[in-house]
């Protein structure tokens, strides 16, 4: 399938490694100019040997003076701006609420939401000025379904779907179309250390955490990066012209997150 987005101009976060590289893969793949930024500079000094034709940054997304410098450079590197995907996110603390260190929520909601924010209050102006312009936010299957020990993550993931949904309608005149991915539980170190925390906490094995996770699907298996990856390129094609304000879920079929 031809999705016609050959020199699309995108800027994903967190793109050195996991599900953002994915995605940064998935639209180079097509043709489009990537940029990147990433908090980890070993994984973007691999990625330049990795994947030379894509530029990159240095950025905490919390941080907004850091914010404003990637999108001095992202700007430059692209020649302007058609896709923003704010992938950057933290797993945040498993623990219960009382136990939880406030330092640690805020880190939590700094990064998940209040970052989302930071990146695309600068992206709009640019993306005004582009003829498919798009927003993609990575939400969680937390994003809609409650989850114990995990409270900062899924509030800040439930914020993520208003941010995303608001700003849908308020973007809209200016034909910008925003939507959230919503994945389950994603292939990767990430959901590993999560599930090994949780196992943790409640004293089973790994394995007996990983199958009461599984326990809540239709699907038994791991969603990977690539097929997230693949639905937010879709989207973000001239194919994807009308889907906005939707909070997509890739999960195979989650009921219940414990």
């Amino acid at each position: 399938m031809n999705l016609d987005i050959d020199g699309l101009r995108v800027l994903v976060t967190a793109g050195a490694s996991g599900i953002g590289l994915a995605i940064a893969r998935a639209f180079a793949s097509e043709g489009a100019k990537v940029h990147v930024c990433d908090v980890d500079t070993a994984a973007l000094k691999t990625l330049k040997i990795s994947d030379p034709s894509f530029t990159q940054t240095v950025c905490d997304v919390s941080n907004r003076a850091a914010v404003q410098q990637l999108f001095t450079i992202a700007n430059q590197a692209l020649g302007g701006l058609d896709v923003l995907v704010n992938n950057a996110g933290v797993a945040g603390p498993t623990s219960k609420v009382e136990e939880i260190n406030p330092e640690d929520w805020d880190r939590c909601l700094d990064i998940c939401l209040t970052g989302q924010f930071n990146c695309t209050r600068l992206a709009v102006p640019l993306l005004r000025d582009s003829k498919n312009a798009s927003i993609v936010n990575i939400s969680s299957a937390a994003g809609r379904l409650g989850f114990a020990m995990r409270a900062p993550y899924a509030a800040a993931k439930w914020g993520v779907i208003g941010f995303t949904k608001s700003l849908s309608i308020e973007l809209g005149p200016d034909n910008i179309r925003v939507n959230a991915i919503l994945p389950g539980l994603v292939a990767g170190d990430r959901q590993r250390r999560v599930l090994e925390s949780k196992a943790q906490q409640r004293g089973v094995s790994f394995a007996e955490m990983e199958r009461t996770a599984f326990s809540y699907t239709s699907i038994k298996d791991y969603v990977t990066p690539q097929q997230i990856a693949d639905q937010i390129v879709f989207m973000c094609s001239p194919k994807g012209r009308t889907i906005s304000g939707q909070a997509i879920s890739v999960c195979g079929d989650t009921q219940m997150l414990g």
